[in-house]
């Protein structure tokens, strides 16, 4: 049997449904987000809440010729379903399928990629920007949440809207439940009187009238500060419109009706305007509603139980990560611990109820969080901010300039380095070495397995300078008993010998290129394995007495190859006067990578066992004298 969303090719469509059917269609699409998120994975909560709110933009709007700019994007789905991508919808986040945020390379519905937090609306702006430049007249949006809205550069983008006074709408997805005593009955008639035009008209009417009297102005000044005040105490907007921004709201962005007709009137007043909408993450999934931050990202699942649908075996790098500093911070009450709105992903639930006073959430604020804790370092304190590494591309001048400069005693743990996988380009954390080791005065390294997170973490914590853990997504190896370590500073470790060749590798690729070494010997490779564990200060005696012996050297990691850890040996054998040995560096191509399973994503860079193995027997033939 047809559905209605079977119909719905693009968004013009929607404009021939009544609301009735629109409202038919929010559920059709709420089993489709359930069906394919429980197979492929994804966000899931955050999609849900907001059907309602993509289906009313694309009534009320003309897209593409209007755009939309989705902060953060991983509430897209909806957009995607209603936009010409329902056939290929069971390929989200698959390798060569659609992507889990917009992307301009997929549609032309997509306006602008994004994938972290804060962006839209300084996007928005240029696009407008750019629209009133080109004398066009398109309508230009961006959907934040309140979560989003909480960022620096969301405020910045703010107040050059307003005063630049260009027409521009900005939906604000306010889904937390704190904002619930707004909404009533005082909030909509509010919300009804500011959108009534005969309101906006009749207040025009008697500014002009109260003019052309003597001492009217005053009059009208006086009624301005009356309202003012009125506004202070009853609009939760006084905020926003200080700001420049006409506010309409907060409104049930789950009513299909009066958000479609709340963003048809926005689009006729003159200048910045703020809507305010009210929603639900996860609505019409009682699982996801009961927990919206685990159903945030989810694995594929079971619908009926709501359980991931295959049980993870192991422990995870993150649980061993906030597991290892409870038991440090037990031991030591100068450690503290900041993450940026991720304290379920970062491992540090746990540690925020064990130690209340000691644990802070900036919020989506990574540059905030990293001078926070430099701050909380130069006063004597031993602050670990967990961030995943592309969150941390965020930071980039606050890691330099506020820590590393100041040598301040800052442990950063990367958690998500390296290949990620589905969730794309924006999420991948493989530029973190290549910037990293630019920094004066860091030390930066990679554990090989779960024992060596917990005692590199134990190690950074007891240096008296700034540190950069990172570690990969997922399941680790070798689990550790209690809080080993700590380690040598800068010295590697030879895990198999061998003569023709040394594989050097960082981190999670210790692995694959030991397994690759195993395989080469059955083909008469001796290949001598090391694992670098230190990017910097690197062990360059280790690497220098290994090229040495065996005359090649190929490099491993799961970063970009450019500037990365590749890049690395090459100047410290350069500056050893060991330029003439040949070195192939393997790592992340210089362009972005995409979403896709990390095996499958590993295996086409040429970063599996099989792909390692194959490049130094590459490297080995090639580096054999011609007539031998």
């Amino acid at each position: 049997m047809e559905t209605i969303l079977d119909t719905i090719e693009s968004p013009a469509d929607l404009k021939q449904l009544d609301y009735p059917a629109l409202e038919q269609l929010a559920r059709e699409i709420r089993e489709r987000l359930i069906e394919t998120v429980s197979k492929t994975g994804g966000h899931l909560a955050a999609n849900l809440g907001v059907v309602e709110l993509s289906i009313a933009l694309h009534c009320a709007l003309d897209c593409p010729t209007d755009k939309i700019v989705w902060d953060v994007g991983h509430q897209c789905y909806a957009h995607k379903l209603l936009t010409g991508r329902r056939e290929r919808f069971d390929t989200l986040r698959q390798l060569g399928g659609l992507c889990g945020f917009p992307s301009r390379a997929e549609s032309e519905h997509d306006a602008f990629n994004t994938g972290h937090g804060s962006t839209s609306i300084s996007a928005a702006l240029g696009l407008a920007t750019a629209r009133d430049l080109r004398g066009g007249a398109e309508t230009i949006v961006a959907v934040i949440g309140d979560g989003a809205i909480g960022g620096g550069m969301a405020f910045e983008a703010l107040n050059a809207a307003g005063q630049q006074k260009t027409n521009l709408i900005v939906i604000l997805n306010d889904n937390q439940m704190s904002i619930s005593r707004n909404v009533g009955a005082l909030s909509a008639y509010l919300a009804r009187l500011r959108m009534d035009p005969h309101y906006l008209k009749a207040k025009a009417q008697f500014e002009q009238m109260m003019q052309r009297w003597p001492g009217g102005g005053a009059v009208v000044e006086m009624v301005e500060r009356f309202k003012i005040g009125v506004k202070q105490l009853l609009v939760p907007g006084m905020l926003f419109e200080v700001l420049g921004f006409a506010y309409l709201g907060p409104i049930d962005g789950h009513d299909l009706r009066l958000t479609a007709e709340t963003i048809e009137h926005a689009k006729t007043l003159k200048g910045p305007v703020l809507i305010h909408a009210v929603t639900k993450k996860g609505r019409g999934y009682y699982p996801a509603e009961r927990d919206a931050c685990r159903y945030h990202g989810i694995p594929p699942f079971d619908i009926e139980s709501g359980e991931p649908a295959i049980a993870s075996s192991g422990m995870a790098y993150t649980a061993v990560f906030g597991r290892t500093l409870i038991a440090l911070a037990e031991r030591d009450e100068r450690i503290v611990a900041i993450t940026a709105a991720m304290r379920d992903g970062t491992g540090l639930r746990e540690f925020s109820e064990r130690f209340p006073t000691r644990f802070f959430d900036a919020g989506m604020a990574e540059q905030h969080a990293v001078t926070f804790a430099a701050g909380l370092a130069a006063a004597g304190l031993r602050p670990v901010v967990a961030i995943y590494s592309t969150f941390l591309q965020r930071a980039y001048d606050q890691v330099l300039h506020d820590v590393c400069l100041q040598n301040l005693p800052v442990v950063f743990a990367l958690d998500r380095a390296g290949v990620v996988g589905e969730d794309g380009p924006t999420h991948q954390g493989v530029f973190d070495l290549a910037y990293l080791r630019a920094m004066p005065n860091l030390t930066v390294m990679a554990p090989r397995d779960l024992t060596d997170l917990a005692a590199m973490l134990r190690t950074g914590l007891a240096m008296q300078a700034p540190v950069a853990l990172r570690y990969p997504r997922g399941i680790g190896m070798s689990p550790p008993e209690g809080v080993p370590g700590p380690i040598a500073v800068g010295k590697g470790e030879l895990l198999l010998d061998g003569g023709d060749v040394v594989i050097v590798a960082l981190g999670a690729m210790v692995g694959p290129a030991f397994e690759a070494a195993l395989s080469l010997q059955a083909e008469g490779i001796s290949a001598a394995v090391a694992d670098a564990r230190f990017v910097k200060p690197m062990d360059t005696d280790l690497i220098a007495a290994l090229a040495s012996r065996c005359g090649t050297v190929v490099t491993v990691e799961d970063g970009v190859a450019a500037g990365g850890f590749g890049s690395a040996v090459l100047e410290a054998l350069a500056a050893a006067g060991m330029a003439h040995v040949p070195v192939r560096c393997l790592g992340a191509p210089d362009a972005p990578v995409p979403h896709g399973a990390r095996s499958r994503l590993l295996e086409a860079m040429g970063l599996s066992a099989e792909g390692i193995a194959a490049a130094v027997r590459a490297a080995v033939e090639s580096s054999v004298p011609r007539g031998e």
